[in-house]
């Protein structure tokens, strides 16, 4: 006999072991829990391998809701996934931006067009495999959601879902937020899951095995430029401090990157194309002879140059302040939200797996500056910062 206050929970089944772990927990907890596939990446135009991951994924999702004995679909949003992911992709990297295609993945398919689907099936919830938490706190008289970092500090993924809103976390579970990796590998491998030694996946949500520049080449066309190398010492870092009237023209002055021309340093070789590289990356530059290792320390996709650095340590890769404008300002928790002339004492990262830095947020009329404590290396714009008070994701951005 079914009971009548079952929530039903739509499980978005990966073919991997934690999405798997996820939906077997549900169902311990009593819920009704559904199992779906989502296909995401169909294009032949644009697959470069004969390997096709997605067939084997859902093949293992499927094998695991079997074995759950849960009901599994398939749904196809390749047509949304083309639209808002892969186009936005190329018009980043077109724009000399470095999208993050996994965060706009959660906010645009797993947590919009995936959610649709599920309340459409009658899903109290949507639940993934992400190791994070949700808290939830009555303020004013009304339901705030938190997100709330996972529980292993080494694989806690919050900061993929910095764009989710409250909306969206409403309605979101994520049940293995309180494990450790292992921990769930464990539980995998006792209830006999085939995915329980499976590989964590790897690189976008959606091209599987493909190299990133191999992907972005067939639209955006080769074409060769200059690799100029900046000296530490270039005249480019002596820049005069001026006196500042405002913490703002401060602020302002420190966000501001470094600009180098053609003439600052030597060419020491040349690339296919400065819009597959981004900021702080060392692989591809094929250029040798050199003591330490050369960096990307900027692109300048107008002109085609890239400018690039000898060693990890080099001046243009650091600055301690960014800046994210008015419109791509996210905050997770409205309540808490900025107005212009407030400052928040937080700690924040720029990307994945960074450890969290102190920082320091300021409001201003056009936007929001993020000030470090200690210099950042490769500050990179189209990425997301996220800002946390108490392991709390409070909001994000993307860097101007």
């Amino acid at each position: 006999m079914k009971n009548k206050k079952m929530k039903r929970v739509i499980v978005g089944l990966s073919g991997g072991v934690d999405s798997s772990v996820a939906a077997y927990l549900l169902k311990e907890q009593g819920y009704e829990v559904i199992g779906l596939f989502m296909k995401n990446w169909h294009d032949d135009s644009v697959t470069i391998s004969n390997e096709c991951p997605w067939l084997e994924d859902s093949n293992d999702a499927m094998i695991v809701a079997d074995k759950l004995g849960i009901p599994f679909q398939v749904v196809d949003l390749s047509e949304q996934y083309k639209e808002r992911i892969v186009d936005y992709m190329f018009n980043e990297y077109e724009k000399g931006r470095t999208p993050n295609p996994d965060i706009l993945c959660n906010r645009e398919i797993k947590f919009d067009v995936f959610l649709k689907i599920a309340l459409d099936l009658g899903a109290d919830y949507v639940a993934t495999g992400h190791y994070c938490k949700k808290g939830e706190e009555e303020i004013n008289g009304k339901s705030v959601f938190k997100l709330v970092a996972g529980a292993d500090i080494n694989k806690d993924q919050s900061y993929f879902l910095c764009q989710l809103s409250q909306e969206q976390l409403a309605k979101a579970l994520f049940p293995i937020g309180e494990l450790t990796k292992p921990e769930v590998r464990k539980i995998a491998a006792e209830q006999d899951l085939i995915t329980a030694e499976k590989k964590d996946s790897q690189g976008l949500c959606f091209i599987g095995k493909v190299r990133l520049p191999e992907f972005l080449q067939q639209k955006l066309h080769p074409k060769e430029g200059v690799i100029v190398k900046i000296p530490s010492d270039s005249k480019v870092f002596n820049r005069v401090i001026p006196t500042f009237n405002s913490v703002e023209e401060k602020l302002e002055f420190f966000a501001a990157k470094y600009k180098y021309s053609l003439t600052d340093g030597k060419v020491v070789g040349t690339h296919q194309g400065a819009h597959y590289f981004t900021k702080g990356q060392r692989k591809g530059l094929a250029v040798g002879g050199m003591k330490e290792p050369l960096f990307v320390i900027e692109t300048d996709v107008i002109e085609n140059i890239i400018y690039a650095g000898e060693g990890k340590n080099h001046k243009g890769l650091y600055r301690n302040v960014l800046f994210v404008s008015n419109e791509e300002i996210h905050w997770i928790r409205p309540d808490l939200a900025l107005k212009d002339g407030e400052t928040m004492e937080v700690k924040s990262r720029i990307r994945y797996r960074q450890k969290l830095e102190k920082a320091t947020l300021y409001k201003v009329e056009s936007g929001l500056y993020v000030q470090f404590k200690n210099n950042q290396s490769a500050i990179t714009e189209g990425q997301f910062v996220a800002w946390y008070v108490n392991n709390e994701l409070l909001g994000s951005g993307v860097i101007s």
